[in-house]
């Protein structure tokens, strides 16, 4: 895990690369990658790549990067891990390839030399990449498929720059730093800035699942490796394997690692169901970190007794670490300044990661993904019932923009008890649609009260809200379960919880794994959609280690993952436990994100 940073100056009459300049934005990323840096320049200062290292695989030199093939043809940096690199590694080996390494880097390298950028759906993990090809003269991103983690670039006057952090590239001071009006009402809509798009006009998303070449033509369109709805269509095709085994085989992979792997504790199944598969899995010594708040005493958002019913039940050192509003009010403006892009949400993952880090571990599991993968939300039920009850009468012309004055001069409480209401026949007519009624914060017919409306009206032209977020649907099995799944997976989970992980990870020098964020566990799961389509989904989860988790932890309704925030920010409001009473409103968040590192 670690920050990666580099240029390519493709065309004849871009500047060189700045040493100092790409200096800074990789030192921006420090907190990333703690134990090292490395940088490196074309001998004609057309390339240049950089890195921050946080060592947890191959923890000696072998590992540095940017990382060189030994015939000078190749040059990479890389961000995540390849959890099956063992086992790519012994078949290269097997066919007369001699590594110099244990690091998981040079099995990407000698692939690349045997299979070329073909190689990308062999890596099973977290990765994005940057790689030169001097013999092509070609320079490649690559990012996958779930969008783990993330890489950010911006093509201008000749020259593509990239970055892990889109707050590392402002450092670069040939770039614009004008907001996108797509990024402005994507985040106001969302809750977070949906890809491609970013708060940054000249800064895009390299998309999850593709790569994106570059050479002296300029960029070519991202290429699509790889997609979250091919991977469950295929799934679907293929001889069905034990839940239990597939489980255990992601976090086997997930803990492969050369220093301690701990855990986040919640009191929850998904959470549960990691620690208990660990010890399934050999680990012996198993560090479970749970958060605890005064405010939530004797509620059921307390999760405290739940996560030490687990502890004790699977023999894990568990650690409480209570947060305070004191703490809170004291982090405010790291946690801001830390955000790389505007997010109602992850101040949760800010602390627990806090936790973690003063425990002295750089590496935790989290349950991260389960609902997605299992049909955990609602909106599993909500979404096809909206789709199909009032989809075809939303396809009429005009009927949503009637249907939408009607309910506001005729039955103006319902519209304010529930504002979503008036939007349905407005939207419904498509998935991207009926998703966007049950996940926006706001409609987009709502925005000119966020934002300047020509800005709303620009950023709504650009987005294209709908079919953005049907974008995951590609390829999809046709069933109600696996397009809930993907929406879910490649808007919700994908730009905001996938997104807040890394950077409150991040910030911490920690490295989060998602281990139910996993391509070969959703292939095999897909064949078990009938089953998690009835709503079995937590009881597979619950039962999937040798010793289940306690009934009491499987019955107990969810609750998620929150802080106390809105009695925090008004001493009149009470914790109630809410979601939604702990993320900020969008205006809170743009005025502290703004305030803590002005673009």
């Amino acid at each position: 895990m670690c920050g990666i940073a580099g240029y390519f100056a493709y065309r004849d009459d871009a500047s060189p690369v700045s040493e100092a300049v790409l200096e800074d934005i990789r030192d921006a990323m420090i907190a990333r990658g703690p134990d090292g840096a490395g940088l490196w320049l074309s001998g004609n200062r057309r390339v240049g790549l950089a890195h921050r290292r946080l060592s947890i695989i191959d923890l000696s030199d072998g590992g540095l990067q940017p990382m060189h093939s030994s015939d000078g043809r190749v040059s990479l940096v890389f961000n995540g891990e390849i959890y099956n690199f063992r086992a790519l590694k012994a078949k290269l080996e097997a066919e007369g390839v001699r590594f110099a390494s244990s690091s998981d880097t040079e099995v990407i390298i000698r692939l690349y030399e045997r299979h070329g950028i073909a190689m990308l759906p062999m890596l099973r993990g977290m990765f994005a990449i940057g790689l030169w090809d001097h013999r092509d003269e070609c320079f490649y991103l690559a990012r996958d498929t779930y969008g783990i983690k993330p890489l950010y670039y911006a093509d201008v006057s000749g020259c593509v720059r990239f970055a892990s952090q889109v707050k590392a590239l402002t450092k670069d001071p040939a770039l614009s730093r004008d907001v996108s009006p797509a990024g402005m009402a994507g985040f106001h809509l969302l809750g977070s800035v949906p890809e491609p798009f970013t708060i940054l006009r000249d800064v895009r998303a390299c998309p999850a699942g593709s790569v994106i070449r570059f050479d002296r033509n300029g960029a070519a369109s991202p290429h699509f490796f790889n997609s979250l709805g091919a991977t469950m269509r295929e799934g679907a095709l293929s001889p069905s394997v034990p839940v239990d085994q597939l489980l255990r085989d992601s976090v086997r992979h997930h803990l492969e690692a050369d220093v301690p792997v701990g855990a986040f504790l919640s009191g929850g199944v998904d959470s549960g169901a990691i620690i208990g598969l660990m010890r399934d899995c050999g680990q012996q010594d198993i560090t479970g970190c749970t958060l605890r708040f005064e405010e939530f005493a004797g509620t059921p958002a307390d999760e405290t007794e739940r996560a030490r019913a687990i502890a004790s039940h699977y023999g894990v050192d568990h650690r409480i670490r209570t947060v305070t509003r004191e703490e809170f009010s004291g982090d405010i403006d790291l946690i801001f300044a830390a955000m790389d892009q505007p997010s109602v949400d992850g101040f949760n993952i800010w602390f627990v990661s806090k936790a973690v880090h003063e425990l002295g571990l750089k590496v935790a599991l989290s349950g991260l993904g389960g609902d997605e993968l299992i049909g955990g939300y609602s909106t599993f039920r909500t979404i096809p019932s909206t789709h199909r009850n009032f989809g075809l009468p939303a396809r009429i012309p005009g009927v949503g923009v009637v249907s939408r004055a009607v309910l506001n001069r005729l039955m103006p409480f319902l519209v304010r008890r529930n504002p979503k209401v008036a939007g349905v026949l407005s939207y419904a007519g498509s998935w991207g649609g009926s998703y966007l009624l049950r996940r926006a914060v706001l409609l987009p017919y709502e925005l000119n009260g966020a934002l300047d409306a020509g800005l709303a009206q620009q950023g709504l032209a650009e987005l294209g809200v709908e079919g953005l977020l049907e974008r995951p649907l590609s390829d999809c099995p046709d069933n109600d379960f696996a397009r809930v799944s993907a929406l879910e997976s490649g808007n919700y989970m994908r730009n905001q919880l996938l997104r807040d992980a890394d950077w409150a990870g991040m910030a911490h020098s920690l490295e989060i794994r998602v281990p139910l964020v996993d391509l070969t566990l959703l292939r095999g799961m897909a064949a078990h959609a009938g089953q998690l389509a009835r709503g079995d989904g937590k009881a597979m989860l619950a039962n999937a280690p040798s010793s289940p988790l306690p009934e009491m932890i499987v019955s107990t309704p969810k609750t998620g993952f929150q802080i106390p925030a809105a009695s925090w920010l008004s001493p009149s409001a009470k914790a109630t436990g809410d979601r939604k009473a702990s993320r900020f409103s969008a205006g809170v968040v743009l005025d502290h994100y703004h305030a803590a590192s002005p673009l």
